[in-house]
C-alpha cells in the first residue's frame, strides 16, 4: 500500500512538473508571438516620415514591417517556419498586390471615384514564387533521394566515399566537408546538399539517440556547401554576377579566380570544422558505421544509378550541353515516376514543407524588388562621405545582412551594380575588390534556415533547430567577413 501511495506521489508530482513546463513553454511562446506582431504593427502605425528611410511609399512602408514580422518569426520560431513562409505569402497578397482588399488597394480620401495606390505587385509575380525554378530544383533534389534511399544507394555510396576517413567522428565530419565542398566548387550546392544528406542518413542511423554531435554532422553539409561554391567562378551565382562586371575591365581566369578563392575557403572550413566539434562535441571516440551491402542489380535500382551518376554529370558540365541546372533538376524526376520507382507513396515523402519555407523567402525577395524597397534599404547610407576602405567594409556588411532574409543571388543582383558604380566613382577604390568582396560576402549569410537552399535543407532533417544554425551561421559569416577584412588589409599594405 505504501508502495502505491510513493507511486502516485511521484506520478503526482511528474504531471504537475509537466503541465509547470507546458506553461512555462505556453508563456514564453505567447511573449514572442508578441514581440514578432507588436513590432511590425508598431512600425505600421508610425507615420512614414519618421522611418529611417527617405520617400518611403505606401507599398514599401507595409512591406518594411513584413519583412521586419518575417524576420522576427523566423529568428525566434514561435511558429513552424514553414507557416511563418505562407504568413508572408498571404500578407503579401493581401496587402501589397493588385488583387488584394479593397482598403489595402484605394486611399479613401473623400475624392470619388477613389485613388488607388501606387506600386501595387501583380498578384502572379507573389504566386510565381511556387514556381520558382529553385523549387523544381528543390523537387529534383528530393527524388534523388528517395530513389536513392529506396534503393541503397545511399547507404552504399557512403561506404565507398567515408572509408577512407575511419571511425572517429572529426574524421568523418572531415570527409563529409571535404566532398561537399569539392562538389559544391563545380555544381549547385543546393544538389550537392541533397546528395551529401542522403549519404547522411545511414550515418546517423548508426549513432545513439540523444547524442549531441549529431547537429555537427548535419550542420557540416551546409556549412561546407555555402563555402565550397565560393572558390570558383561557377560554384555560386554571385560570383558570375561579380564576373559580369569585372569581364569588361579584367580578364579573369577560372585558374585566376580559384587561387584566391581557394585559400579563403580551405581556411573556413577549417575553422568550421573545429567550431562544430567544440560547439556539439561527440561523447564517444568512435563512431562505428554499420554501411555494409552490397549494390542492387535489379532494373530498377540500375535505372537509379545511372539517373544519379548522370544527373551529377549533367549538373558539373552545364556549359556543354546548354541546360542549366534547374532544367537538370526536373530530369531525375521525370524518369523516376515514369518508371515507377517514385510513386504515389514515394511522392508523399517529399518535404513538402521546406518547399514552402523555401517559397517564403522567394517572395520576400520578390517583393522587395518589386517594390524597390531593396534598393532604397541598399542605398541607405551615403557612401561619398566615407572612406574608400570604410566604403568597401560597410558594403560588405550591408551585403551580408540582407543575404541572411533573401536569396545571395537577389542580394548579389540588387547590391552588385551599386557596388560598381561606387567603385568606379571613387579612384582610389579598386573594382575588382570590390566585386569580389561583395561576392563573398553574399555567400557568408546563413544564419537561418530560409538563408540559403542547403540550411533549408539540413533544418528540413529535424535534427537541427534554427537556433542552432543560427549560432553557428552567424559565428561563420563573422568569421568569413573578419578573414576578408584581412586580406583587404594585406592587399592595401602590398
Amino acid at each position: 500500500m505504501t508502495d502505491i501511495t510513493v507511486d502516485n506521489q511521484l506520478k503526482d508530482k511528474e504531471n504537475k512538473n509537466s503541465e509547470h513546463d507546458n506553461s512555462q513553454s505556453l508563456a514564453t511562446r505567447l511573449v514572442k508571438l508578441l514581440i514578432a506582431f507588436g513590432i511590425p504593427l508598431f512600425l505600421l502605425s508610425m507615420s512614414t516620415s519618421e522611418l529611417p528611410f527617405d520617400d518611403l511609399s505606401i507599398i514599401q512602408h507595409r512591406l518594411l514591417a513584413i519583412f521586419v514580422l518575417a524576420a522576427l518569426l523566423w529568428i525566434l520560431e514561435p511558429v513552424p517556419v514553414f507557416a511563418t513562409s505562407i504568413l508572408i505569402i498571404t500578407l503579401e497578397l493581401v496587402m501589397l498586390s493588385d488583387q488584394g482588399l479593397y482598403s489595402f488597394r484605394f486611399l479613401n480620401d473623400g475624392t470619388d471615384p477613389v485613388t488607388s495606390i501606387e506600386g501595387l505587385i501583380h498578384y502572379n509575380d507573389i504566386f510565381a514564387a511556387f514556381s520558382s525554378p529553385i523549387i523544381v530544383l528543390f523537387l529534383g533534389g528530393f527524388s534523388l533521394a528517395i530513389g536513392a534511399n529506396k534503393y541503397a544507394l545511399d547507404t552504399n555510396l557512403a561506404n565507398v566515399l567515408l572509408k577512407p576517413f575511419g571511425t572517429k567522428p572529426a574524421s568523418i565530419m572531415l570527409g563529409l566537408m571535404m566532398i561537399t565542398a569539392l562538389f559544391s566548387m563545380f555544381m549547385s550546392n543546393t544538389a550537392t546538399t541533397v546528395m551529401m544528406l542522403s549519404l547522411l542518413g545511414p550515418i546517423l542511423m548508426s549513432v545513439p539517440k540523444g547524442e549531441k554531435g549529431i547537429k555537427a554532422l548535419v550542420l557540416s553539409v551546409p556549412i561546407a556547401a555555402n563555402l565550397g561554391g565560393i572558390a570558383t567562378p561557377i560554384g555560386t551565382p554571385p560570383n558570375a554576377i561579380a564576373l559580369q562586371y569585372l569581364d569588361s575591365l579584367y580578364n579573369i581566369s577560372f585558374l585566376d579566380w580559384m587561387m584566391l578563392g581557394l585559400p579563403f575557403v580551405i581556411v573556413l572550413l577549417a575553422f568550421a570544422w573545429w567550431l562544430l566539434q567544440k560547439l556539439f562535441p561527440f561523447s564517444g571516440d568512435s563512431l562505428y558505421l554499420q554501411l555494409g551491402g552490397e549494390f542492387q542489380r535489379s532494373w530498377q535500382a540500375i535505372v537509379v544509378y545511372i539517373t544519379f551518376a548522370m544527373t551529377i554529370i549533367l549538373w558539373m558540365s552545364t556549359g556543354l550541353h546548354g541546360m542549366n541546372t534547374y532544367v537538370v533538376a526536373i530530369v531525375p524526376l521525370a524518369v523516376f515516376t515514369l518508371t515507377g520507382i517514385i510513386g504515389k507513396e514515394e511522392l508523399k515523402l517529399i518535404n513538402w514543407d521546406v518547399l514552402w519555407l523555401v517559397a517564403g523567402g522567394i517572395a520576400i525577395g520578390i517583393a522587395l524588388d518589386k517594390t524597390g524597397l531593396a534598393a532604397v534599404m541598399a542605398n541607405a547610407i551615403d557612401y561619398s562621405v566615407l572612406p574608400a576602405l570604410l566604403v568597401m567594409l560597410v558594403m560588405s556588411l550591408v551585403c551580408w545582412l540582407m543575404a541572411n532574409f533573401i536569396s545571395n543571388t537577389a542580394t548579389a543582383n540588387l547590391l552588385m551594380p551599386i557596388a560598381a558604380a561606387v567603385a568606379t566613382s571613387m579612384d582610389d577604390l579598386s573594382l575588382l575588390m570590390m566585386l569580389v568582396v561583395v561576392a563573398c560576402s553574399a555567400s557568408l549569410g546563413m544564419i537561418l534556415p530560409v538563408s540559403t537552399p542547403p540550411n533549408s535543407l539540413a533544418y528540413a532533417t529535424g535534427l537541427v533547430a534554427s537556433k542552432d544554425m543560427a549560432k553557428v551561421g552567424l559565428i561563420m559569416g563573422l568569421a568569413g567577413l573578419v578573414l576578408v577584412y584581412i586580406v583587404i588589409a594585406v592587399v592595401n599594405l602590398v
